[in-house]
């Protein structure tokens, strides 16, 4: 087995087996609903600790291609974009249900969706634990050279790793062996558009943004106004967040079919300077240089 699938092998072993068995353990051995976020959030930087240890232990790869720099300065606008999409999504989810008559227009506290918002960057860090591990690890890793693949299947890994989680505690769906395939579909599609911000900016902390909104700002607006409220069903709901996402997705991979990830522009230039710097040094040496660089 070569060093790449034996760390996808143990970062998987590692994500499922320090979370999986302590949710079952902690919910039917001590009563602790998932749903606590004391419970929740430590098993939540699970596949972050199985990148690092992968990294520096199995692979020693080491973390330079991790994405670990916020450079909030160089980019403002893909942080702007992943804290304003999800209240974008939000919105056109809302008018989706309206124009098929799942819900009437209500008027809600004006400081709701800010506030949500503002909550969204100060948990981000929080986030940070799911996208380091399979954002920034497993997708660049699961199917090197095809990136759109590789985002639908860590979609699909990423989904199976949440679902023991309406079983534990943490949210009820009544009919799960019809929920559970259409709430997968939406982790697809979520990682999909995470993978998207990843790739273009190179941060970890872009897609930690846009993971944060997704759960605080659509998952509590929605889930207020639809469900609490409106009383609409969860297979419908989870149709009617997926729609807008599942434009958006369709939108973002025309775009950007054919453009390089901001990790591997990087590179590249990162290359020809050692390159020109290794040529000044040997100048005579040109030809053999030149081959042990490249």
């Amino acid at each position: 087995m070569d060093v790449r699938r034996r760390g996808v092998v143990w970062f998987l072993v590692l994500a499922f087996g320090g979370a999986w068995p302590v949710w079952f353990v902690a919910y039917f051995g001590f009563g602790l609903s998932m749903a606590d976020p004391l419970v929740q959030v430590p098993t939540a930087f699970t596949p972050a600790l199985a990148a690092i240890v992968v990294r520096k232990w199995v692979t020693r790869e080491g973390f330079a291609d991790a994405g670990l720099r916020p450079r909030v300065r160089a980019l403002w606008r893909w942080y702007v974009l992943a804290l304003i999409a999800p209240a974008a999504l939000t919105f056109a989810t809302l008018g989706l249900a309206a124009l098929l008559g799942f819900w009437s227009y209500e008027r809600t506290s004006p400081w709701l969706l800010p506030g949500l918002m503002l909550l969204s960057v100060v948990l981000a860090p929080a986030y940070w634990g799911e996208e380091f591990g399979w954002t920034s690890y497993l997708r660049s890793r699961i199917l090197p050279g095809r990136p759109g693949a590789a985002a639908w299947c860590t979609g699909l890994v990423w989904a199976v790793w949440h679902w023991p989680l309406p079983f534990v505690g943490y949210t009820h769906f009544d009919h799960p062996l019809w929920t559970i395939p259409l709430w997968t579909v939406s982790f697809v599609l979520q990682q999909v558009a995470l993978s998207w911000l990843y790739r273009r900016s190179g941060s970890v902390w872009v897609p930690s943004l846009a993971h944060a909104g997704n759960n605080m700002v659509i998952g509590l607006v929605v889930g207020l106004l639809l469900v609490e409220r409106g009383g609409v069903g969860e297979e419908a709901v989870i149709l009617l967040t997926a729609a807008p996402l599942a434009l958006a997705c369709g939108l973002v991979w025309l775009r950007g079919r054919g453009g390089a990830d901001a990790q591997t522009g990087d590179a590249v230039r990162a290359g020809r300077l050692a390159r020109s710097r290794t040529l000044r040094r040997n100048p005579a040496g040109t030809s053999q240089t030149w081959r042990n660089v490249t």
